[in-house]
């Protein structure tokens, strides 16, 4: 009787994750360049076929599922459409790209090009209260000239020019394998795997790109996973009274 109650258990679990997911998606829906997460579970195998060892096996329940578990969180990568803001600060990777920023200390990556300048001349992003630094295709941070009062502009291949004259280009850098990317916050991404190379993606001026959550398919999976969690959860509450039963009643001699 208890196989019924480990596999509502893990209904609420796999539930309770999905939940937390969808609802940082859609904490995120206005979030600049930010692309939402997956879910994903698995069918979790019987614990006879899981560990291997012999002792566990059930003629019966070795036939039978084992339930459902959770996978690692899957980052999906697909373009979010780009939005015109008119701000020449503003930019939009068109490609797979990445921008690449600094604090002093590590690097990290974004789709998010919101950019502003410092006291001390440099290029930073809007977001982070000007604690990310923009890289250039060298790896150093983008200095302008904050004497001159000269326009800045961003060409489509990322070279940055202050009054017409080219002062560095955007270090946008593209990966082997995203799956090695894993959100640190802030949306921002580091990297766990090979080094990034140089990328020829276009750079949208004057644009910045969305999140790619939809508020309405993101609430409805959300109410989806919360009735699931609600039946698991009753489930439970049967299981434990039918338990209780064969207690006190099934099994009273006399």
């Amino acid at each position: 009787m208890t196989y019924g109650l480990w596999l509502s258990t893990a209904g609420l679990q796999v539930n309770e994750y999905r939940q937390a997911v969808l609802a940082n998606n859609l904490a995120n829906a206005d979030t600049v360049g930010f692309k939402h997460d997956l879910a994903v579970m698995q069918e979790r195998p019987v614990e006879s076929a899981a560990g291997g060892d012999a002792r566990f096996g059930h003629r019966i329940l070795d036939g039978m599922t084992g339930g459902t578990w959770v996978r690692p969180t899957v980052h999906t990568f697909e373009r979010g459409e780009f939005e015109q803001t008119g701000n020449p600060m503003d930019v939009a990777i068109d490609g797979d790209g990445f921008l690449s920023v600094s604090d002093g200390d590590e690097t990290r990556y974004t789709r998010d090009g919101r950019m502003t300048m410092n006291p001390g001349g440099e290029l930073v992003l809007t977001a982070g209260e000007g604690r990310w630094r923009v890289l250039d295709d060298g790896g150093e941070p983008v200095i302008v000239d904050s004497t001159t009062g000269g326009a800045i502009e961003v060409s489509d291949d990322g070279t940055i020019r202050q009054g017409g004259a080219a002062i560095g280009k955007l270090g946008v850098v593209g990966f082997a394998d995203r799956n090695q990317l894993s959100k640190v916050g802030g949306n921002l991404y580091r990297n766990a795997g090979p080094q990034p190379t140089a990328v020829a993606a276009r750079v949208r001026s004057g644009h910045v790109e969305r999140s790619t959550v939809n508020p309405v398919a993101g609430l409805a999976k959300m109410i989806e996973a919360a009735r699931a969690y609600e039946l698991n959860a009753r489930m439970i509450s049967l299981q434990d009274q039918t338990i209780g039963m064969a207690v006190t009643t099934v099994g009273r001699i006399g």
